[in-house]
């Protein structure tokens, strides 16, 4: 497995506004610890995962999604970290990383209803058979 060498930052403070009201953030500017990881390989393990996320910052869980039926991988899974400098770092350095020669795809996990009822999403549809384009199912 490759290693990654991540440098670790102090983040910033932002100062109080002087009126000393702290306003909540919008949709555009939601705080997520929690990743989205697609185009896994279908061998890879939770352990594998967390192995690679742990390199970035603290993980509290991972887990790659199953068939309830059969255990076998979805292709995806979820990462949670302790804080949203790790997941937005992890964003930032494992995207388009290989893990068992695939590359994966990271992202937000956007569990804020308002934005989950915008109209925005991916459809993940199961149980189609392929078509080999030769007449065969």
């Amino acid at each position: 497995m490759a290693q990654i060498e991540v440098q670790h930052q102090t983040p910033a403070t932002v100062p109080a506004p002087s009126n000393g009201v702290v306003t909540a953030p919008n949709a555009n500017q939601f705080v997520t610890t929690s990743l989205y990881v697609g185009d896994l390989d279908l061998n890879v393990s939770d352990s594998q995962l967390y192995d690679l996320f742990n390199q970035v910052g603290q993980v509290v869980s991972v887990r790659v999604c199953r068939d309830l039926t059969t255990r076998r991988s979805l292709g995806y899974g979820y990462v949670n970290f302790t804080n949203p400098q790790d997941a937005a770092r992890a964003l930032d350095v494992l995207n388009f990383t290989p893990l068992n020669n695939k590359s994966i795809r990271v992202m937000y996990s956007h569990r804020d209803p308002s934005i989950r009822k915008s109209g925005t999403a991916n459809i993940f549809i199961k149980g189609i058979h392929f078509y080999d384009g030769i007449g065969g199912v």
